[in-house]
């Protein structure tokens, strides 16, 4: 009779994937008496399982309101009738982790996709925000093939700062710029940095973890109008409760991310991305969430998107606003209905309704259809008639770089100039200040190896810094090219990813002072006006790379890291 009421029916909750002891029956009378030890009633034990894949940590300022969120998920998971049962992954602090968060997003995403995978679950939900945890646990869940929701943690409120408005971390920025130029003294930037981030929650402007969420609600992975809720709004909790309802619901159901995430959502999420004027960290995560369903992105059709794709979101780093307006101007309903002619409107969402459908609406959760035109803009009135990104190509970049041209300076879109180069962040660090550094406003400064192949991993170093003697003539922007990232924040006329990598052998590892670099971003762009013989001399005489570490994630890393046209993934995690 035992064995009959245990496994006489298709295992759901504790009942699945039983720890293998070569007796299922014992594996599960074994694994029932230990969650008795938890206080579990009989009843709870027999109800479906919700995961909850959870990412509190003290070295994550951004998830300090997790455990409060956490209480509502179970709360919307109990009253659908389910048991909700967190679990513990890797959390990844931007500001944090040494020599990059990047270096440890696919970490997370395995970790994220075996215990989604190893645990007894019919469903999951994925608690994420800060910039590299959300693309890691999709990633994650897209190899796994579980059913899953997402629920981002929402962005700060802003603080204040003698009568204006400070977001992290545009305004950051900005004030260093300004403390590094001599216009604002010790005092006041100290004073400024208590007042940057204030609340809990992913940064108050349209940075990376804004972009991602975002991203994914375009991608219809979280619940339709959450992914600006402020981190501090009740709005956010009841989301967070309507989130647990909406995983009991998924449980059974064919609409897994690795189905939702195909070449129609993709390319909306593309789209959105443009639209927002978005991080362009964006585009590496997007790369590497559809390369683990196996749909390639490319950057020539990122270029066509953008030509037709104009600018409606007014925030910072681009605009003016923060992400607290674009929730109260109408989120992303209000902008994706902007762009409905756009978007491939029968890309299935996890609500089980298409895009379409819920566009369809005319509110998104519990606000009204009112939309402020001065954070979302009109399509017949754009910022920018054309996308925020463009992908830049060419002898310096044969496989693509790109440009953030919604935050640079067009006066710079077309420019010849002398690079002055620095072979490394340490040399950067070393000599960017130097009084009797030669540069002037209109050379190109140049970064090598700091792509994902260098020992530095990708870091957001390619926002470099304006050398001090120019700063304080009051120059604000250069041309900057690197094969590293910037963070989603920052802004000026900036070239990023340039790959192949310098490590790897690329191009730009060739570069040297004094040679003529052309960008063109109306060409599509970026060359290096040194003939093919001399560039072959100079590849034949160059030093081989340093030696892979010996052990550990760092060897792993180095043994399988792929290059930022193919979302910096591990090459043995995409699918065969």
């Amino acid at each position: 009779a035992a064995k009959d009421i245990r496994m006489s029916k298709q295992p759901t909750g504790i009942a699945n994937g039983l720890t293998n002891y070569g007796d299922p029956d014992f594996s599960l009378y074994l694994r029932r008496s230990f969650a008795r030890s938890m206080g579990y009633s009989n009843a709870m034990l027999a109800k479906p399982v919700v995961g909850i894949a959870y990412t509190p940590s003290s070295f994550n300022n951004c998830h300090r309101h997790f455990p409060e969120l956490l209480d509502a998920v179970k709360r919307g998971v109990l009253a659908a009738g389910a048991l909700p049962m967190e679990f513990p992954t890797i959390s990844l602090g931007e500001v944090w982790l040494s020599p990059t968060s990047l270096k440890f997003r696919n970490l997370m995403s395995m970790d994220t996709e075996e215990m989604v995978r190893a645990q007894p679950m019919d469903a999951v939900v994925l608690m994420g925000g800060c910039d590299k945890t959300v693309p890691a646990q999709l990633m994650g869940a897209v190899s796994a093939g579980r059913p899953a929701v997402m629920l981002v943690g929402g962005p700060m409120m802003t603080g204040r700062h003698r009568g204006e408005r400070l977001g992290a971390c545009t305004d950051c920025r900005r004030f260093w710029a300004q403390y590094r130029a001599g216009k604002i003294d010790e005092a006041e930037i100290n004073e400024i940095e208590g007042k940057l981030a204030t609340t809990a929650g992913t940064c108050a402007v349209m940075g990376t973890a804004s972009t991602m969420a975002c991203l994914v609600e375009a991608l219809g992975l979280i619940l339709p109008g959450t992914a600006a809720i402020p981190a501090v709004h009740a709005d956010r909790l009841r989301a967070a409760e309507a989130t647990g309802a909406a995983a009991v619901r998924l449980i059974g159901s064919k609409l897994t991310p690795d189905v939702i995430i195909n070449s129609k959502s993709m390319e909306n999420a593309l789209r959105v991305l443009l639209a927002i004027g978005g991080s362009t960290n964006g585009i590496i995560h997007l790369t590497a969430i559809a390369g683990r369903a196996g749909i390639p992105v490319s950057l020539k059709r990122l270029n066509e998107l953008s030509d037709t794709t104009p600018v409606l979101v007014n925030l910072k780093p681009v605009g003016n606003g923060y992400m607290e307006d674009f929730f109260a101007a109408g989120g992303m309903g209000a902008l994706m209905r902007e762009l409905k002619d756009l978007l491939h409107l029968d890309a299935m969402t996890v609500t089980g309704e298409t895009l379409g459908e819920r566009l369809a609406h005319d509110s998104d959760a519990s606000r009204d259809s009112w939309i402020d035109r001065t954070i979302i803009a009109e399509r017949k009135k754009p910022l920018e008639p054309q996308g925020g990104l463009v992908a830049l190509f060419g002898n310096l970049a044969p496989q693509g770089a790109i440009l953030k041209r919604s935050a640079a300076d067009s006066n710079l879109f077309e420019l010849e100039g002398r690079a002055v180069v620095f072979s490394s962040l340490a040399d950067l660090a070393a000599r960017i200040d130097d009084p009797n550094l030669d540069v002037e406003a209109k050379d190109i400064l140049v970064l090598q190896n700091a792509g994902p192949h260098s020992p530095s991993a990708m870091p957001e170093a390619g926002y470099l810094p304006i050398p001090k003697k120019l700063a304080t003539k009051g120059v604000k922007d250069m041309v900057r090219v690197s094969d590293a990232r910037m963070s989603g924040t920052a802004f000026g006329t900036v070239v990023l990813h340039v790959t192949p990598d310098s490590a790897s052998g690329g191009p730009l590892g060739l570069v040297r002072n004094g040679d003529r670099i052309r960008l063109s971003v109306k060409e599509r762009r970026i060359d290096l006006m040194v003939d093919d013989a001399e560039l072959k001399r100079r590849a034949a005489a160059a030093k081989p790379a340093a030696d892979k570490p010996e052990r550990g994630y760092a060897r792993l890393y180095a043994q399988e890291i792929l290059g930022a046209d193919q979302g910096c993934d591990f090459a043995f995690l995409k699918p065969r």
